[in-house]
């Protein structure tokens, strides 16, 4: 496994991070339903391979947002039995619950105990965006880094972003961070902070988590048949996921990419992605400058399925409406309409369907792609009724 040094952190980190937010489940319609046996045999097959940074947050694989989930008792059990020596841990202060500065503390000191890994390795100010960056600066977000970082409970201090590139720019100088966390992939070069983000934090020295690199799924379980041909013509032996972690990789200035795994296949094939990885070729980024243009001609939301919306008050499922809106538009045919319009009435329960949404715009204060799900939701009802 290639590893880099990570920003000023001193740190070498695996190129490939285990992201622990979409772990494999024993039952589909519970989110913290986690398949402990097969989970946990998935970290430790990547960390033996030479994965070292694994990544949890608060939420992960819970039931409702405002609860801690599963996932970070899931990375405590797997890293047992001397696992733990091995990897550094990152997880994440949940910025949307706080409230008060004594506040931040509590939610370390339980994830301290939920973890039960030592301090953290690498702690992150969750999903910051404008509403939250600044009610955090107003609570005392960087005295509570400072005295973490002290006192030794955490050894590097960062944050995810899910924002506009200007206030990324507006953070970044807000605090000493050691490290950011991004979402990029081929699709989403102009979008949030972006190429443009990427290369000002490392530039500032901080080293650059990546997620979404395959945009949650999108570029491998939506990819049309005739992209897929031409990239198949490029590179017969390259999956779609291929593709996509190998042009993040592609980026010099990117420290771990974060793979969310809920299979173990997905486990093999990113370590040999990962082993593999090398610079792109002018013909092979020439194939995904064209595969960003036909998205960007036909998508119609930017929803990476990442599920913070839910649950939803009135009980509408919104990233799958969303996938399925999506689909719909895809490719200019008949035939992938009618599908979408079919899987849209055959496997949304009937109580998730688009038209249920009320327009309470709950969901959007929790949406890090800031989407007005509000205002998306009839179109798609209108667009997928039958």
């Amino acid at each position: 496994m290639k590893q880099k040094l990570f920003g000023k952190t001193g740190r070498e980190l695996s190129i490939l991070g285990f992201g622990c937010m979409r772990l494999p489940l024993l039952d589909q319609n519970d989110a913290a339903s986690i398949d402990y046996d097969l989970s946990t045999s998935m970290i430790r097959k990547a960390i033996d391979r030479g994965v070292n940074y694994v990544d949890t947050a608060y939420p992960y694989h819970s039931r409702d947002r405002a609860l801690p989930g599963e996932s970070e008792l899931l990375v405590a059990w797997a890293l047992k039995g001397g696992y733990r020596e091995k990897v550094s841990v990152a997880t994440k202060l949940p910025t949307w619950l706080t409230q008060t500065h004594r506040d931040m503390d509590r939610f370390l000191d339980e994830q301290l105990k939920r973890l039960d890994v030592g301090p953290i390795d690498f702690y992150l100010a969750h999903n910051l965006n404008h509403g939250c960056w600044s009610r955090m600066k107003e609570l005392g977000l960087n005295d509570f880094l400072d005295a973490a970082l002290k006192d030794g409970r955490i050894k590097q201090a960062g944050f995810s972003f899910h924002d506009r590139y200007e206030l990324f720019e507006e953070i970044i100088g807000g605090y000493d961070w050691s490290f950011a966390q991004i979402q990029l992939n081929y699709l989403d070069v102009d979008y949030q902070a972006g190429l443009r983000g990427l290369k000002l934090a490392h530039g500032r020295g901080l080293g650059v988590v990546v997620m979404e690199p395959l945009r949650g799924g999108f570029l491998v379980n939506h990819m049309p048949s005739e992209l897929t041909r031409r990239l198949a013509e490029i590179r017969p032996q390259w999956s779609l996921a291929d593709w996509g972690l190998r042009w993040v990789w592609n980026q010099p200035e990117v420290g771990v990419v974060l793979s969310g795994m809920s299979a173990m296949s997905h486990v093999d094939g990113n370590l040999a992605s990962a082993d593999e990885a090398g610079p792109l070729t002018q013909e092979e980024l020439t194939a995904l400058d064209e595969a960003r243009q036909y998205f960007k001609e036909r998508l119609q939301v930017n929803c990476t399925s990442c599920g913070y919306c839910l649950p939803c008050p009135s009980g509408v499922n919104i990233p799958k409406n969303f996938s399925y809106y999506n689909d719909y538009f895809l490719v200019d045919s008949d035939v992938v309409r009618a599908r979408a319009k079919y899987y849209y009435a055959a496997q949304c329960a009937a109580d998730e369907n688009a038209e249920n949404c009320v327009q309470c715009q709950e969901c959007e204060a929790k949406c890090p792609q800031n989407l007005p799900i509000s205002d998306l939701m009839p179109k798609a009802a209108a667009t997928l009724r039958a």
